[in-house]
Parts: C-alpha cells; sequence; structure tokens
C-alpha cells in the first residue's frame, strides 16, 4: 500500500501542503514514509485531517486543537485510531464520543447531553402511563399511531420505544419506516443480529429503499462481515445515489482492502457531494 501524497491529501480536502505536512509533524497523524523518506499518508490519515481541519474552521485555535488531539491519543486504548471516532466543536468545546461515553480531551472529564438527560427526567415518570394508556385504548391504535409513539420515547424511554415500535409491527408488518426505526434502535443498544434480522426484512419489502441497505451495511460491518456490508452500501448507492456515507463507508472499507483506487474514487464521490449540502 503507497498510500497519498501531501499533494493528493491537500487536494482531495483543500488544504495546503504546508498545513498537512504541520499536522503531521505535530504528531497528530502518524504517516508512513516513501522511498525518499516522503510522507505517505493513509485513509484513515484522511479522516482524522477531515476531522481536525473541520474544528479548525469551527474556530478552535490551532494550539487548543493540536494540544487536544495530541492529548486525546494518550486517553485513548493503545492501537486505537483516532479516526474511528466522533470529534466535534460544541460551542467552543472540543468534545469526543465513542460508542455511549463522551468526553473533553482537553479535561478529560465525561460531559453529559444536558439537553436530553434533563428531558429523560422529566418525562420518566409519565413513560408507562402513556405506553399503559395506549395499550387500553377505547379505539385500536393504528400502526401509525404506535410508530409516531415510538418515535417520540426514542431519545428518553429506548425500552419502551422498542416495544411500541414492536406493536406498530404488529398492527401492520408492511410499515417500513417502523420496521427501520426498530432496527436502528436495536443496533444502539448492541443487539446486532436482532437488527439485522429487521433491516433483512425491510430491504425485502416492496421496493428498494437506500435507508434500509444503507443500515443493514452497517450492522453487517459491525458483525466483522464487511464484505457483506460493502455490497448493501453499493445497492443503497444505486437507489441512491446521493447517499453520502455509503459513499465514506466504501471508501474506507476498500483502504482495509488495499484498493486504494476504489477508495479514492469513492472518497472523491463523497466529497463532491458534501461540497454541496
Amino acid at each position: 500500500m503507497q498510500g497519498y501524497s501531501a499533494k493528493e491529501v491537500a487536494k482531495m480536502l483543500d488544504l495546503s501542503v504546508e498545513q498537512v505536512r504541520s499536522y503531521a509533524r505535530a504528531g497528530i497523524i502518524e504517516p508512513d514514509r516513501g522511498p525518499r523518506g516522503e510522507y505517505r499518508f493513509s485513509f484513515q490519515d484522511l479522516v482524522l485531517l477531515r476531522t481536525a481541519e473541520g474544528l479548525r474552521t469551527a474556530r478552535i485555535p490551532p494550539r487548543r486543537l493540536r494540544n487536544a488531539l495530541i492529548r486525546l491519543k494518550d486517553q485513548l486504548p493503545d492501537g486505537f485510531p483516532l479516526s474511528s471516532i466522533k470529534i466535534r466543536a460544541e460551542g467552543d468545546r472540543i468534545v469526543v464520543r465513542r460508542g455511549g461515553q463522551s468526553w473533553n480531551p482537553e479535561s478529560g472529564q465525561a460531559t453529559f447531553d444536558f439537553e436530553v438527560s434533563e428531558l429523560a427526567s422529566k418525562v420518566a415518570p409519565h413513560v408507562e402511563r402513556v405506553i399503559e394508556a395506549a395499550r387500553h385504548a377505547d379505539q385500536a391504535l393504528t400502526s401509525e399511531d404506535w410508530y409516531e409513539l415510538a418515535f417520540g420515547l426514542e431519545a428518553v424511554a429506548p425500552e419502551q420505544a422498542e416495544e411500541a415500535y414492536r406493536k406498530a409491527l404488529e398492527v401492520d408488518p408492511d410499515n417500513v419506516d417502523a420496521r427501520i426505526n426498530l432496527g436502528r434502535l436495536l443496533h444502539v443498544t448492541g443487539k446486532l443480529p436482532a437488527a439485522e434480522e429487521q433491516f433483512r426484512i425491510a430491504v425485502r419489502h416492496g421496493k428498494p429503499n437506500a435507508t434500509a441497505l444503507f443500515n443493514l451495511g452497517v450492522a453487517l460491518e459491525d458483525l466483522q462481515r464487511g464484505d457483506e456490508a460493502m455490497e448493501y452500501y453499493r445497492a443503497a448507492i444505486e437507489v441512491d445515489p446521493e447517499c453520502a456515507d455509503a459513499y465514506f463507508n466504501l471508501a474506507r472499507l476498500y483502504e482495509k482492502t488495499g484498493d486504494a483506487r476504489s477508495a479514492l474514487r469513492y472518497l472523491s464521490a463523497y466529497r463532491k457531494l458534501i461540497e454541496h449540502i
């Protein structure tokens, strides 16, 4: 794997060559070296550079950004790539998300989504009452009624939301939106085989659905079945040529297989799409 030159990376990310090299010199990324000692960047390096540049454009001062990313490398397990986690600016803070955890790399302190947590504490006492009332409603709830209830419960009561989605599907097994959302909720809560099952049912139902295809690809990837995941990402793009995340995930998986040309092709397509968002 030869990787990408600093000039190629600069062109893909709309940076100067010197900016790319400065990130490498700062130790934020650790590119390989070519036969003449030149930097050779991997796809993972590109992902991290894109994140770092996004933080910079969010007015995070360069010194703070560099120090935060260097500290973050020390806070992660050995061998855990920075490119595999979500890093973003929230106001003047840098926030890292990995799985269900969230923290500020500068202080090392955990952070918290206060709006959602505050809402959850207020709603929790009423959730069971709402569900119970729905179960015993004088007039039977439609599948769409259960779907709307489930959607509203997701952020504050995921277990009850799952039950409501299942109720929606009991009333109408062809409610594809409920099927996809149930699969996504199962995925988020770590029930990957169950999520895969729901996405496969959604994929088989009616006309092709890009969201179902993409979500099935993500579930398969998390189940360590990358080849199958690529098949469904490609299918999602066939249905929706503007499914940007499918291009990005394909680029990342092609990079893992050593197919740099395909990785670059899908990454370039991804960049063209997000430029217009």
